[in-house]
């Protein structure tokens, strides 16, 4: 039996390495012939051998000398199976064409644009706050001092799930829960989605993108909102850019003020510019000092404290920054724009 098995290693030996060198039709035929020939192949021979084998090994015996025969013909077809597939023309390249440019996934625009927003007041000593896109309406207008009939607070503005649950129109909401559960100094933007009841324009999408900001301190005064904003804008659009402040109302904010700047596109010398309707002003965001009542709102005294805010719409200035005439853009996923702000 020990013989049996070291013939039959043998026997396997060699055919792998006949195997290795047919690499034609005839040299196949070959092979089968050498190894299962009737009279002479070496497999056949094999079975030949068992009927010198002892009775009690015979069956072991059979069974190894099966299984090579199965190998044979298993690899005997593969071979045959690679010899008869038609040979393909080889593939000729144009050396002269232009190659394929590999395009590397790389983040949305606006999100590149909002992390330089992020970056700015990082560097000024900011923190990032987030909160929850469904809001109650308390956060999201009573604690700001909205009035109960106040326009934003009705349906056709604001998209309402039920009762007192929204869809936040704003991140003020987020400014609020961090007021209630942290002590000034307190020195936070907050960005992320927000939800208005709006039919999509050029200008105007139901779900965009904003970062608003709040700092509350002793002493805090129009000079310190003055001072970081116009640092912020020329940080964002450069340091020749002109900035001004006008009188506005907000409902969370005593005083308040919109902030402008001048026309990227115009300079103001275009009366029939598009971005800016020939006033050579756009403006970017709304702020303000936050109202006493506010404060009281959330239990900082104030008497002893004061802030201010600002709020800024990240797809309206991106737009003006990047010179895009429609804010659907960035949600239409078309490679050919979406490309134009990837890595060079």
């Amino acid at each position: 039996m020990a013989n049996l098995k070291d013939r039959i290693d043998g026997v396997r030996k060699a055919f792998e390495d006949a195997a290795l060198k047919a690499g034609d039709a005839k040299s196949l035929e070959e092979l089968r012939t050498a190894f299962l020939g009737r009279k002479r192949g070496h497999v056949t021979l094999l079975f030949e051998e068992l009927k010198s084998v002892a009775p009690e090994e015979k069956r072991e015996a059979g069974r190894l000398v099966n299984e090579l025969k199965g190998f044979v013909s298993d690899r005997l077809q593969v071979l045959e199976a690679v010899v008869q597939a038609p040979v393909r023309p080889a593939r000729t390249i144009d050396m002269t064409l232009p190659g394929r440019k590999r395009y590397v996934g790389t983040p949305h625009p606006l999100t590149l644009f909002q992390k330089e927003i992020e970056a700015v007041f990082l560097g000024m000593g900011f923190a990032i706050e987030e909160g929850p896109e469904i809001e109650t309406d308390y956060y999201n207008f009573e604690a700001l001092n909205f009035p109960p009939h106040h326009p934003a607070r009705d349906s056709w503005d604001t998209l309402y799930i039920k009762d007192d649950l929204l869809l936040r129109t704003h991140t003020s909401p987020v400014q609020v829960r961090v007021m209630e559960r942290s002590k000034p100094p307190i020195r936070i933007i907050c960005p992320g989605r927000v939800f208005r009841r709006e039919t999509p324009d050029p200008t105007h999408l139901p779900m965009f993108l904003q970062v608003e900001g709040l700092v509350i301190d002793e002493g805090i005064t129009f000079a310190h909102l003055k001072g970081t904003l116009e640092y912020f804008i020329r940080a964002l659009f450069g340091e020749k850019i002109k900035v001004r402040f006008r009188p506005s109302f907000f409902p969370f904010t005593e005083p308040s003020a919109e902030v402008d700047i001048e026309c990227i596109v115009c300079s103001g010398k275009d009366a029939s510019c598009r971005v800016c309707g020939g006033t050579g002003w756009k403006e970017i965001l709304g702020s303000g000092m936050v109202d006493p009542q506010v404060l009281k709102n959330v239990n900082i005294d104030p008497e002893k404290y004061s802030g201010w805010a600002f709020g800024l719409g990240i797809d309206r200035t991106a737009m003006f920054a990047f010179g895009i005439p429609e804010m659907r853009y960035f949600y239409e996923n078309d490679l050919r724009f979406l490309r134009q702000f990837g890595t060079k």
